[in-house]
């Protein structure tokens, strides 16, 4: 994964905007939240909200601390004849994200 244009926005006062707006562009499937869940089993859609954290930079690297909110469900714990409605059960987990200063290829690391 490349993030070009946080990259690009790194110093300037619309980083976390920008930051927030690529990742979240990216889904959630490219992001290890599987397994930063706590509530429900299977992430559920693609709608998350990205919230930055911290931010530092090395002479290689930019790190970012991320607080990501998203969705999931407890998939296979209903009967076929059961009425009640999949409710999605509300997830957060945190993320650091380790963007290379040259490339903008970008490594993600759950954090516990």
């Amino acid at each position: 994964m490349k993030l070009s244009k946080a990259l690009a926005a790194w110093g300037t006062a619309d980083f976390p905007a920008i930051f927030k707006a690529e990742v979240q562009a990216l889904g959630t499937a490219a992001l290890p939240l599987q397994a930063g869940m706590a509530y429900s089993s299977h992430v559920s859609g693609d709608a998350m909200t990205v919230m930055v954290l911290d931010a530092a930079e090395t002479p290689t690297l930019l790190h970012v601390r991320a607080g990501i909110f998203y969705a999931g469900v407890i998939a296979g714990s209903c009967c076929s004849d059961d009425p009640s409605p999949v409710c999605e059960q509300p997830e957060y987990c945190e993320l650091r994200f380790d963007i290379d200063t040259v490339s903008a290829a970008a490594s993600v690391t759950l954090l516990g």
